[in-house]
C-alpha cells in the first residue's frame, strides 16, 4: 500500500482527493491536509460581497465529506517538506502545524510516498502599504472578507439613499496581481446593485488595474468573432464599461492605500491618487510559505520552490525575452524536476512566465498581470495529475502517464455582471488554447472556432446553476463524477 498526501482542499485538492479515492478504493491511502475546516466555492464570494448570498451558501464542512469518502482529513497547515526524510528515517514527510480547535499549534509529521501540493496561494496584502481588510481596503477573496465587504456596501448604499454622493474604486491593489476576473465580476455586480436600489446616479465608479488594456485579464486578451468580424476583447470590454458608465485606469500599480485615498503609479511614470468612500482591491498572490529540508536538515527551499514561493515543476524556467516564449515552456505533468514523487497543481505550481506581455514602470516596478490558473484549468490538471500518480503508485509506470498542459487545454469562464433572475447578466467566455500559440494560430494565437465571448441573461442562469452543481460535486454526492471539472 502506498500513501498519497494532498496539501490543500480547494478546487484542485478536493478534485484530486475525490478522484483518487474513487479510483484506488482501499488499495492505497489518500490523506488530505488543509488549514481550513470548510470548503469554499470562491467564484460565488462576489455574490456574498454584495449581500445576495451568505457564507453558508458558498461553504460546507469538509470533515463529513471525507468521512463518507473514507479519506483521512487533517486540519492543519503544512509548514515544511522533507523529501528525503531525516537522519532518523529515510521516509519522506511533511511537517504540519495543527489548526483544529483544541489542537492549535500542535506539530505533527505526516509521512508520504507521493505528495501533491494543491495549497493555493497566500493573499499577499502586505505587498502594498495599507492594503487589505485589516487596513484601508476591502476584499472578496474569502467568504469572511466578502461578508464584511457586503456590510460596508450596505452602509454606503444607505448613505447614498440619503442623497450623499460616493466614489467607489474596484480592481487590483498591486502591479503584479492576478485574477482580475474576480474584481471584474465585483465591479459589475456593485454597479447592478446600485441601479436596482435606484442610487446609481449618486456613485462614481472607477476600475483600476495593472492590465495593459481592458480585456487583458492576464491572458493577453483574446480575439473573438462578433457580428461577422473579428474583434479584440478590449473592444468588447470597453463597450461594456462605457455602457455601464464605469471609468477605468489601466497600466497602474497601487503603491499605497491610505484611509480614503489610493496612490498609484502608471507605466508612463505618472503618480496620481484617487479619493474614495469604498475600495475593494485584490492583493497579489504568493506561495503559502512552505520550507524544504534535505536529510541532513539543510534548507533546500530554493530547490523546490521559485522565489515567489510556488513549487517548481516540469516547466522551462529559463529567463528569456518575451519574443522567445513558447507554449512548450509550460508544464505538462506538473512533476517536480528534483523529486519525482512531488507534484503541484492549480495556483500552487510556479508558472514559467506571464501570459500577458510583461511591462515595467519607469520606477522599475513590474506592472502586468501574473498568470491566472484557477477554476476549470485547476480542476482538469488536478484530475489528470492524480491519475498519473495512481499509475505510479500501482507500479504501472515509473513516470507520469498523463499530461494537462495549459498550452493544449481549453477553458470556459462565466463572469457575473449582475445577479438577478430577470435582468441579471453574465459574460460567457471560452478559449482554446489558454496559452496563445502564434505558430499554430499566427493571427490571433487561439482558435477562433473555440474562442468566444457573449453577454446576456442566459449566462447568469448558467452561472447560478454551476454554483449549485460544483458544490454538489465537491460534496461527492451521487453521480458527482459526471459533472465536469
Amino acid at each position: 500500500m502506498a500513501r498519497l498526501v494532498i496539501l490543500g482542499a480547494g478546487v484542485s485538492g478536493q478534485t484530486a482527493a475525490l478522484h483518487a479515492k474513487k479510483r484506488v478504493g482501499k488499495k492505497h491511502e489518500i490523506i488530505v491536509i488543509s488549514p481550513n475546516s470548510k470548503w469554499n466555492w470562491i467564484p460565488s464570494n462576489i455574490w456574498v460581497g454584495i449581500g445576495k448570498m451568505k457564507p453558508e451558501d458558498v461553504t460546507f464542512e469538509l470533515k463529513p465529506v471525507y468521512n463518507k469518502a473514507g479519506i483521512p482529513f487533517i486540519q492543519g497547515k503544512a509548514v515544511s517538506i522533507h523529501p528525503e526524510g531525516n537522519s532518523e528515517s529515510g521516509k519522506p514527510f511533511v511537517t504540519v502545524s495543527m489548526t483544529e480547535t483544541g489542537k492549535v499549534g500542535e506539530e505533527i509529521k505526516v509521512e508520504y510516498d507521493y505528495l501533491l501540493n494543491a495549497t493555493g496561494p497566500k493573499l499577499k496584502f502586505e505587498a502594498t502599504e495599507g492594503l487589505g481588510p485589516e487596513k484601508n481596503s476591502l476584499s472578496v477573496c474569502t467568504y469572511s472578507h466578502a461578508e464584511d465587504t457586503a456590510k460596508k456596501l450596505e452602509e454606503l448604499i444607505k448613505q447614498m439613499e440619503q442623497g450623499e454622493e460616493k466614489t467607489i474604486i474596484i480592481g487590483t491593489g498591486h502591479g503584479t496581481c492576478t485574477c482580475q476576473g474576480a474584481a471584474f465580476e465585483y465591479i459589475f455586480n456593485v454597479e447592478h446593485e446600485l441601479r436596482q436600489r435606484k442610487v446609481r446616479d449618486k456613485a462614481r465608479i472607477i476600475w483600476i488595474s495593472n492590465e495593459q488594456e481592458l480585456g487583458d485579464f492576464g491572458i493577453g486578451g483574446m480575439h473573438i468573432r462578433r457580428g461577422g468580424y473579428v474583434t479584440h476583447s478590449r473592444i468588447f470590454t470597453e463597450s461594456l464599461f462605457t455602457e455601464r458608465g464605469l471609468e477605468w485606469i489601466t497600466r497602474a500599480h497601487v503603491k499605497r492605500v491610505d484611509k480614503g485615498e489610493v496612490f498609484y503609479e502608471t507605466i508612463e511614470g505618472e503618480e496620481n491618487s484617487v479619493k474614495f468612500d469604498f475600495a475593494m482591491l485584490l492583493p497579489p498572490f504568493s506561495g503559502v510559505g512552505l520550507s524544504a529540508f534535505d536529510k541532513e536538515g539543510k534548507d533546500i527551499t530554493s530547490t523546490l520552490f521559485a522565489p515567489n514561493g510556488f513549487m517548481k515543476v516540469d516547466a522551462d524556467y529559463t529567463k528569456k525575452p518575451y519574443e522567445e516564449w513558447t507554449p512548450e515552456d509550460w508544464p505538462r505533468t506538473y512533476q517536480n524536476p528534483t523529486y519525482n514523487n512531488l507534484f503541484a497543481v492549480g495556483i500552487a505550481f510556479a508558472p514559467p512566465h506571464a501570459i500577458s506581455q510583461p511591462m515595467t514602470g519607469k520606477s522599475g516596478n513590474p506592472i502586468s498581470p501574473t498568470p491566472p490558473r484557477t477554476g476549470m484549468p485547476s480542476g482538469v490538471m488536478a484530475r489528470e495529475v492524480v491519475f498519473s500518480i495512481i499509475d505510479m503508485m500501482d507500479k504501472k509506470s515509473k513516470v507520469p502517464t498523463r499530461e494537462a498542459s495549459m498550452a493544449n487545454m481549453g477553458a470556459a469562464c462565466i463572469a457575473s455582471a449582475g445577479a438577478n433572475v430577470i435582468n441579471g447578466t453574465a459574460v460567457s467566455m471560452t478559449m482554446y488554447p489558454i496559452i496563445p500559440d502564434f505558430k499554430k494560430y499566427p493571427e490571433t494565437g487561439r482558435d477562433l472556432n473555440y474562442t468566444t465571448g457573449e453577454i446576456g441573461l442566459a449566462g447568469h442562469w448558467i452561472k447560478h446553476l454551476l454554483h449549485f452543481a460544483f458544490i454538489y460535486k465537491a460534496k461527492a454526492k451521487a453521480f458527482w463524477r459526471f459533472i465536469p471539472e
